[in-house]
């Protein structure tokens, strides 16, 4: 039996056997979402080969369970490339999800703003992204199936429904495309002015990894930032991860108004 499938039977003997619909992935200062659900929560430190808790503000469990009706697997917590140097560091855990039954992932995030009319409390949908740090987590893997076509990242069909989801709650659903660069350290502003002039509209440490992923396991992805910051150079801001945790709460208000509505949609 494969590693995942060892972990998902470990998981199915603590939250029952129901398959999982979909994933939830949960960025810095989000973690709190996770207790929303009704269900079973399982450390991470429990499920060998699942990231450590590594960053503050990260919740390090898995929490299987019912939200709005449906069985989702949330994600407390996920790893960085900038913890190990690993940008599959979350292939495990998307493996696990996929055993668990999901055919989806949204992956949520905090990050900067590249964009006046889009600030600080903001939610973004992703429409797509730019791999500004070259890095991808499918270097390694000796399949053919390593040449995922990245066409349509982000589903369609499910970008649509978060949509048509926030307009019926009144929230306010920004749409750009994101920009992944490696951290830990935060951009310079020139960094932030070229990735500004290829197009980018937030800027963020994580979830294209993840993206990528995701559709080389097969499963739908969609993913929604919380602006916590103006980018480098673009305010006063003092930008600190401490900053960005505490501003988190601002969008995560609505992106837990957001999901609830999309869960009830399905």
């Amino acid at each position: 039996m494969s590693k995942s499938a060892d972990l998902a039977q470990i998981i199915r003997a603590e939250a029952g056997d129901a398959p999982v619909e979909l994933g939830l992935i949960l960025g810095s200062g989000l973690g709190h979402l996770a207790g929303a659900v009704e269900g079973v929560a399982i450390p991470y430190a429990k499920l060998p080969g699942f990231p450590h808790a590594g960053v503050s503000g990260h919740n390090p469990n898995l929490v299987i369970g019912t939200l709005e009706g449906r069985r989702v697997a949330v994600f407390g917590g996920r790893a960085h490339y900038y913890e190990s140097g690993r940008p599959d560091a979350m292939r495990l855990p998307l493996e696990v999800l996929k055993e668990l039954g999901a055919g989806a992932v949204i992956a949520t995030n905090a990050a900067g703003s590249l964009r006046a009319d889009m600030p600080t409390g903001s939610v973004m949908l992703l429409t797509d992204h730019i791999n500004f740090s070259g890095l991808n987590p499918l270097i390694g893997e000796p399949s053919d199936a390593r040449f995922v076509p990245m066409t349509e990242a982000y589903d369609p069909a499910m970008r649509a429904g978060l949509a048509a989801a926030a307009e019926a709650v009144k929230v306010e659903l920004h749409r750009g495309v994101y920009a992944w660069y490696s951290g830990p350290s935060f951009e310079t502003p020139a960094e932030i002015r070229a990735i500004r002039n290829m197009g980018a509209d937030a800027v963020g440490m994580s979830t294209v990894p993840e993206v990528i992923l995701a559709r080389f396991l097969g499963l739908r992805a969609a993913a929604i930032s919380t602006i916590t910051n103006m980018a480098a150079g673009l305010s006063a801001e003092q930008i600190s991860h401490e900053h960005t945790k505490a501003m988190a709460p601002l969008g995560a208000a609505k992106l837990e108004k957001l999901l609830r509505a999309y869960l009830k949609s399905l």
